[in-house]
């Protein structure tokens, strides 16, 4: 994750470098460095660099590592010919390297020759089952294609070795949400729950998925993880609290007003909605009113 820090410093040398002030190869080292893409910037001054010869010889050995962002950055763009010609660059520099290969088979998918990427991503992970990039380039091409059960099936796989890579539960989890998969979502929040749970972006999506799902236990649930993430972000979280009123409301619906639990946080949550609405939508206030009149909150 990048720090405010260094967005920052990232920012600085960005408009610096757009208007002209130098610093092009500090911006696109810091850009590889934070694993950032910035694509299009990086194809500009990157591929300014290299038509330099001059600026290109003074890189020594970083002269490699620009040819392949610059490579990646013309592949997000779809500029292909710029690709290709850094490929070829690398290729002649680099003969049989698997890196180079990587870059080779992203060209395939690129260009739609979705069978022939399959091949060489195959034959990549082959030598290397543990290539985490080549991996999720196989989740990415089945998104491509419109196969979203295969986009899964690869990503469940991939979770098999790396359990820990939170963007990709994050990824399954948004997925099994848009196929209205709620129970296996829920598990992918879960574990993310598990392994970030001061992230209050989790604890947000774990309780819409559980209200999603309904019934009194998981209403009670999604109603605890809606408390979490207001406590997560100083109430400050809109629709955490809005989640609490929603499941007030639904729980007293299926007990019949009989479950008085947590009564106070809901109408806490209620007053806090309201002082919102009066400091950012004033001209709302009376619709949040009739909302909350709606779920018998006032």
């Amino acid at each position: 994750m990048v720090s405010k820090t260094e967005e920052s410093q990232l920012q600085q040398l960005e408009n610096q470098v757009e208007n002209g002030g130098g610093g092009a190869w500090e911006y696109l080292s810091l850009v590889r460095k934070l694993k950032l893409r910035r694509s299009d910037k990086v194809l500009k001054h990157g591929l300014a660099l290299l038509n330099d010869p001059k600026k290109r010889s003074a890189l020594g050995p970083d002269e490699w590592n620009l040819y392949e962002q610059v490579a990646t950055a013309a592949l997000d763009c779809q500029c292909l010919e710029v690709a290709k010609d850094c490929i070829k660059v690398l290729q002649k520099k680099f003969p049989g390297s698997k890196r180079v290969g990587r870059l080779e088979a992203m060209l395939l998918e690129a260009k739609g020759s979705w069978d022939e990427a399959e091949k060489a991503y195959s034959s990549l992970l082959e030598d290397n089952a543990l290539d985490q990039v080549i991996s999720m380039r196989r989740v990415a091409m089945a998104k491509a294609r419109g196969d979203i059960l295969g986009a899964i099936d690869w990503l469940n796989k991939y979770l098999e070795i790396f359990m820990a890579d939170h963007d990709a539960w994050r990824e399954l989890a948004e997925i099994y949400v848009s196929l209205q998969m709620y129970k296996q979502a829920a598990f992918c929040y879960e574990e993310l729950i598990l392994s970030q749970p001061m992230i209050p972006l989790h604890h947000l999506a774990y309780a819409d998925v559980l209200y999603t799902i309904g019934g009194l236990e998981n209403l009670q649930t999604a109603k605890k993880y809606y408390a979490s993430t207001i406590e997560l972000t100083g109430g400050k979280n809109t629709r955490a609290l809005y989640g609490i009123c929603l499941c007030t409301s639904a729980i007293a619906q299926l007990t019949k007003g009989k479950n008085n639990e947590d009564k106070e946080i809901s109408t806490l949550a209620a007053a806090a909605l309201e002082k919102d609405y009066k400091q950012s939508s004033p001209d709302k206030v009376s619709l949040l009113a009739s909302t909350l009149k709606t779920m018998k909150l006032q």
